[in-house]
C-alpha cells in the first residue's frame, strides 16, 4: 500500500499530520502493520473514526476464542 504521506506539495489535514508524526517518531510498528490496520488508519484520516476507536479496534483480537 502506498503510503498517504508521499504525496507532496498536498497539504495534510490535522489528522493526517498527527499520523505522519507518529510514523516519523515511530517508524518500527507503522512498517509492520497489517491492510487491516492500514484501513482502520484511512477511516481515521477521513474522519471515519476517532483515534479512541482505531487504537482500540486495532489493539483487539482478531478471533473469538
Amino acid at each position: 500500500m502506498v503510503s498517504e504521506f508521499n504525496d507532496a506539495p498536498r497539504a495534510l489535514t490535522p489528522r493526517a499530520y498527527v499520523l505522519q508524526q507518529l510514523q516519523a517518531a515511530h517508524a518500527e510498528p507503522y512498517t509492520k502493520n497489517t491492510a487491516y490496520v492500514h484501513r482502520l488508519y484511512a477511516h481515521y484520516l477521513a474522519g471515519e473514526m476517532s483515534w479512541r476507536e482505531v487504537c482500540r479496534l486495532r489493539d483487539a483480537p482478531m478471533y473469538l476464542p
